[in-house]
């Protein structure tokens, strides 16, 4: 570091779950979030769609995701690395670190855990839409994936919302039965995909797939979907029918139409931003069948951090008093 510039902190996993925000808190500082990215310039957001680095040899990619927010003051940028095939199942395929820095002169004030950071808010994202989105009186939630990302979500939308059954499947059954194992509530666990959706109200995708996963043909009208896996332009989760019978909203017009191989490849019409409809620009159409596409922001790991820095620092002065 410079002569006279304090070293940055380092906030490591069990640190930012530490200090990591209720949903209650989180929620709405999301929700704002969201819609001042969609109120353009006068939002006070500068976000660029992410860069993504193949690395080809290795089958992985590394993404570079900046974002400003006036309104918070806040400025991060999350290094995030996905490897399709790793040999070392101990080696998580997603890794993320978060660089929290002093918008006023360009310091960098902590490094944190951006894995917590990642799943935590995409799930609280998820939430939102579902918020949003999910026909009255929702009584099933499905659950395509037990990764960390099924974790977070699982555990938020137990938190915000009343299912009378939750499902999960996974391509392992052996996995799905280990992560029902491991929550507290009661799950079932499905042999198949088709067996998982039949008649669920929501149903949340968060897979490592590459090629549609999810038919139309199986999916109850009105349900809303979260789909939250196939983040490269040429990767899906969702079938055509899927993509083109649902009413489709995203985080981001401009990263769905970069980044979203289910957009993209179906050809379906993007309806709204989330933050659209949350600054009452577009409706909620829950009587329709909705897909909200998340392919997560970085004003999202913006926001999170922030708080998480702010929460860790406050515990630090009252130490010192």
């Amino acid at each position: 570091m410079s002569r006279g510039v304090p070293p940055p902190v380092f906030l490591g996993a069990e640190a930012v779950e530490e200090h990591f925000p209720p949903a209650d808190r989180l929620v709405p500082a999301l929700e704002a979030a969201l819609a001042d990215f969609s109120s353009g310039p006068g939002g006070g957001v500068v976000q660029p769609v992410r860069t993504v680095v193949p690395i080809q040899k290795y089958s992985g990619f590394l993404g570079v995701m900046p974002a400003y927010s006036e309104k918070d003051d806040a400025l991060t940028t999350k290094l995030v690395t996905f490897y399709e095939h790793l040999k070392d199942p101990s080696v998580p395929s997603h890794q993320a670190t978060v660089l929290l820095l002093d918008p006023t002169n360009g310091t960098l004030k902590a490094v944190m855990d951006g894995s917590v950071i990642t799943a935590k808010r995409t799930a609280a994202v998820s939430a939102i839409a579902t918020k949003l989105l999910m026909p009255t009186s929702s009584e099933v939630l499905c659950i395509l994936g037990a990764g960390v990302q099924a974790r977070s979500h699982y555990e938020i939308f137990m938190e915000l919302f009343s299912f009378r059954e939750v499902r999960v499947w996974n391509r392992s059954k052996e996995n799905a039965e280990k992560f029902a194992r491991s929550v507290a509530g009661p799950i079932k666990v499905c042999s198949t995909v088709r067996e998982a959706v039949a008649g669920a109200d929501v149903i949340v995708t968060v897979t490592m797939a590459t090629k549609p996963i999810l038919r139309g043909e199986w999916v109850k009208p009105g349900a809303h979907i979260n789909a939250v896996g196939a983040s490269r332009p040429d990767w899906r989760e969702l079938d055509d029918e899927v993509m083109r019978n649902s009413v489709l909203y995203v985080d981001s017009r401009e990263a769905a139409m970069r980044e979203s191989g289910d957009v993209i490849l179906s050809g379906a019409k993007i309806f709204a931003e989330l933050g659209e409809v949350l600054l009452g620009m577009k409706p909620a159409l829950r009587e329709e069948t909705t897909v909200f596409k998340s392919l997560g922001m970085a004003i999202e790991d913006t926001v999170a951090a922030k708080m998480v820095f702010d929460s860790w620092l406050a515990g630090r002065r009252k130490e010192e008093v």
